[in-house]
């Protein structure tokens, strides 16, 4: 086994230093999304070596989680999901925290036949009080059965599910505890796919059911079109995952077409704008998106550090999810 099929965890345990994945597979024939639903590309992605890396705060590598192991944990954690009592067609709100346990949490849903609801890691604006009330909402409109957050929002998670239909608030601690026997019954072409909320910046969020094929032809036409993605395309993310950019653009597509994709959490970006465009130079990122301020951010505080940079391999800027003004 080599360094890139370690998952963090199980290289801290025999002392091996993470690996990124690169930027292609080797012996894997690209495909742009030609599949008829989100778990047929993630078993096509998983037989490569590319996948999606996670880097902490203050740039070091933290997480590293190729597509097989995604897939590994993701028919794990959703065995586990019906081994806790969901039943297929249920809705189950995740809370979108940036790494790999909402990542194979979401994918898990969709081996298991049930409905993914990415709900907002940060706190917002308001403060706690304010984001029990923004998460109740949610889980009301959505009609959610069950809900999978970080164990550190657990007692806010848990405040924001009185009054709501949820019988089930799971750390990933928790739910890793149950077994991951059960029968497997994934969606198909015809089936849902996910629960996709408005960012909520303007009115309440708002949520849309998205089906498979919706979903399908959406990530073809954006790694077709879009992106024109190409065979050494490495795409890098700040976005957070329950924002349709973010989720579509960054985890979904760059899934269907194999693609690796370095992340940075929202929050890291907010307070390090800069580190963004360092990482992208360290790792010769080819594509990202960003509002517009978020470019305007990082271009203000890079300020002398731009004379370190290479950015001579990025090809697409993308900018999205600013607020239309008449």
């Amino acid at each position: 086994m080599n360094n890139q099929q370690f998952s963090s965890k199980a290289a801290e345990q025999v002392n091996v230093p993470l690996t990124r994945t690169p930027r292609k597979s080797v012996n894997l024939k690209k495909v742009l999304g030609d599949f008829s639903t989100l778990s047929e590309g993630l078993d096509y992605a998983a037989k490569g070596e590319t996948g999606f890396n996670f880097y902490a705060p203050r740039g070091s590598l933290q997480h590293v989680l190729p597509y097989s192991e995604m897939r590994t944990r993701a028919r794990a954690t959703g065995a586990r999901l019906l081994n806790a009592g969901l039943k297929r067609g249920e809705r189950v709100a995740i809370v979108a925290e940036t790494g790999p346990e909402f990542v194979y949490t979401f994918f898990g849903c969709q081996y298991a036949g049930l409905v993914p609801c990415p709900v907002p890691y940060a706190m917002t604006i308001g403060g706690r009080d304010d984001y029990i009330k923004r998460i109740n909402g949610m889980l009301n409109a959505a009609a959610a059965s069950a809900i999978v957050t970080p164990a550190s929002l657990k007692d806010s998670i848990i405040i924001a599910a009185q009054e709501s239909d949820v019988r089930t608030v799971f750390d990933h601690e928790e739910l890793a505890g149950y077994s991951d026997d059960a029968v497997l019954q994934p969606f198909d072409g015809d089936d849902v796919a996910y629960i996709q909320y408005s960012s909520g910046s303007t009115s309440a969020p708002k949520g849309v059911l998205i089906t498979q094929k919706s979903a399908v032809a959406n990530t073809r036409a954006i790694l077709k079109h879009g992106m024109d993605l190409k065979e050494d395309d490495r795409a890098f993310s700040w976005l957070p995952l329950y924002h349709d950019m973010g989720l579509v653009g960054f985890c979904l597509s760059a899934m269907m077409g194999q693609a690796t994709v370095d992340y940075l959490a929202t929050p890291a970006f907010a307070r390090r704008p800069a580190l963004w465009l360092k990482l992208m130079s360290d790792n010769r990122s080819t594509i990202t998106y960003a509002p517009s301020f978020g470019y305007d951010l990082a271009s203000r505080r890079v300020n002398g550090g731009a004379k370190d940079l290479d950015l001579s391999n990025w090809r697409i800027a993308g900018i999205g999810g600013d607020m239309v003004r008449a």
